[in-house]
């Protein structure tokens, strides 16, 4: 199998507070990732930490993307609900034009759309959710999603760029898809090197039932995720961080 084609990239969900209440360590995060996804205030943030997260990120040069996702504060997105078609695109133009104006203002560019918790789970597995969610994402923006799955079939249908995810702190179904959990277990060093590193190296992924399940990256760009919000998670992009790191230089990965 020939080697992945695009340099490894870090993302990470940040800006996940609301109000008074902090989430993860965004400010020990910053440092060590390439790519933000940034909360539009439908799962989590609100507008003055939306504000603040983007200045932080133009701070460092770090890449910024939308996060939108269900409208469920008290699940923290991680509820599955029915919304219509209508909805769903609504949804998804509201929370990305929210972002785009703290962007405007500091004169950033939105680098990408991320959806979020189950609702990139409803989007791998249902064809007209992923649909629905890509009509409202503006044209030119690619999309970050779960290759081999109704999110890549979606883009396109509906013209969207699709970037490929891989995860550094989340587990894979026999079929493939993402394990969501509802609150993030914790991870082990270890089992997070050999977690990512098998997915960089092989395009492969050890399911919950220990099965081997292949992942098709393609020629798609791509990015590798974790999560603010994941027991140790700064551990997690440290070592995350650090198999990307080895495997952009062995293939010469220098430059975005």
């Amino acid at each position: 199998m020939p080697p992945i084609k695009y340099k490894a990239l870090i993302n990470v969900d940040l800006g996940e507070g609301y109000g008074n209440l902090k989430c993860g360590p965004d400010e020990e995060l910053l440092p060590l990732i390439d790519i933000a996804n940034i909360a539009c205030g439908f799962h989590a943030g609100d507008p003055l930490i939306m504000a603040s997260t983007v200045r932080a990120c133009k701070a460092r040069n770090i890449l910024v993307g939308a996060h939108p996702g269900l409208p469920d504060l008290q699940g923290f997105g991680r509820r599955e609900m029915k919304l219509s078609s209508e909805e769903l695109t609504a949804i998804t133009i509201y929370q990305v034009g929210a972002l785009k104006g703290f962007l405007d203002v500091e004169g950033v560019k939105m680098n990408h759309v991320k959806p979020h918790g189950v609702l990139y789970g409803m989007m791998c597995r249902d064809l007209e959710v992923a649909k629905a969610v890509m009509k409202g994402i503006p044209r030119g923006v690619p999309v970050f999603g779960l290759a081999g799955t109704n999110m890549e079939e979606a883009a396109k249908q509906e013209g969207v760029e699709f970037c490929a995810e891989m995860y550094g702190d989340v587990k894979y179904s026999p079929d493939g898809m993402l394990v969501i959990d509802r609150i993030k277990k914790p991870w082990t060093n270890e089992d997070v090197e050999k977690h990512v590193t098998q997915q960089l190296t092989a395009e492969s992924v050890t399911a919950t039932d220990g099965s081997t399940v292949h992942l098709p990256v393609k020629d798609y760009p791509l990015s590798l995720c974790c999560h603010s919000d994941s027991p140790g998670c700064v551990e997690i992009v440290k070592t995350a961080r650090a198999v990307a790191d080895k495997f952009n230089k062995e293939h010469g990965y220098s430059d975005y």
